[in-house]
């Protein structure tokens, strides 16, 4: 299954060193059981979007590890991909950047096509090959028909999906260079959110994060001194306050830090989709040990 992770320290930046795929140095085991592509986001002092990826196994692309050893921002995001569309290249590899913010989802929404007619010219956002792209395309559009009202062009596009499309699951995270939206929907796959005091739970710890198995490991000391908030598709660390976000929840960490959510898509999808209903790829990516 495909691994999300986004970190708000905002309105602070923060300094973090991110190890993905296999903590702490080698990126070498991990990567060969999600192979797919591995990407981190962030964004410079002056807002301009970051994106580091590596378009297949990250174990191959020591580049890459390099760069995300240490990086600067007040919100990131990180992924690593099990694919379920798309083939394997950069164009296709989470997070995706367009109008200046940054999208990595897990999940699956079908009947692309219908998606594609609705977007119509706003197709053009879109260059690779995945239903995670196209997803962002719309919030994209919405968000720039509400006005540049990026809460409700969220709402507007995932109301529309759920409605439409045959759905197994819309998890993303989202940020900008001082916002982090994150929804999970419906209760397929879980997320978590930690509202992270400066110093954690002893007041005086850096953070140092670890997903199970090596996946991902993320560590900062900015934040022994700075509180932040957390997302990620798995509790990464002992801390007591993760909590598991509702289905339909969407969480929106503001440029002042305040985490604040509400239930954005109480009902199910109109056209859920079961494991057993998605293609043997698709089925494969969306596997807890995937």
């Amino acid at each position: 299954m495909c691994r999300l992770f986004g970190l708000s320290s905002a309105p602070r930046r923060s300094h973090a060193t991110f190890w993905l795929l296999d903590a702490p140095d080698s990126l070498a085991e991990q990567s060969h059981r999600d192979p797919d592509g591995t990407g981190l986001g962030y964004f410079d002092p002056d807002g301009t979007p970051q994106v580091r990826k590596a378009p297949d196994a990250a174990y191959r692309d020591r580049e890459f590890a390099r760069e995300a050893r240490e990086v600067s921002s007040a919100t990131f995001v990180a992924h690593i991909r099990l694919a379920s569309t798309g083939g394997l290249t950069a164009p296709n590899t989470h997070p995706f950047e367009q109008a200046g913010r940054l999208f990595a989802h897990n999940g699956v929404v079908e009947e692309l096509a219908a998606l594609e007619a609705h977007l119509g010219p706003d197709l053009s956002l879109v260059r690779g090959e995945t239903d995670s792209e196209r997803v962002f395309a719309l919030i994209t559009r919405e968000t720039r028909d509400a006005g540049g009202d990026l809460g409700a062009g969220i709402e507007r596009a995932t109301r529309w999906i759920a409605s439409r499309l045959p759905l197994y699951a819309l998890n993303f995270v989202l940020t900008t260079p001082d916002e982090l939206w994150a929804l999970r929907y419906p209760d397929t796959h879980e997320l978590y959110v930690l509202e992270r005091e400066a110093g954690g739970p002893h007041g005086t710890r850096h953070l140092d994060h670890s997903g199970t198995g090596g996946r991902m490991r993320v560590h900062s000391g900015d934040l022994a001194d700075i509180p932040a908030t957390v997302v990620a598709s798995e509790r990464m660390d002992e801390h007591p306050d993760w909590r598991l976000m509702e289905p339909g929840e969407l969480l929106h960490v503001t440029p002042a830090g305040r985490a604040d959510r509400r239930l954005l898509l109480p009902d199910p999808p109109a056209r859920p989709l079961r494991l057993a209903d998605l293609t043997g790829r698709a089925a494969h990516s969306q596997t807890a040990g995937g």
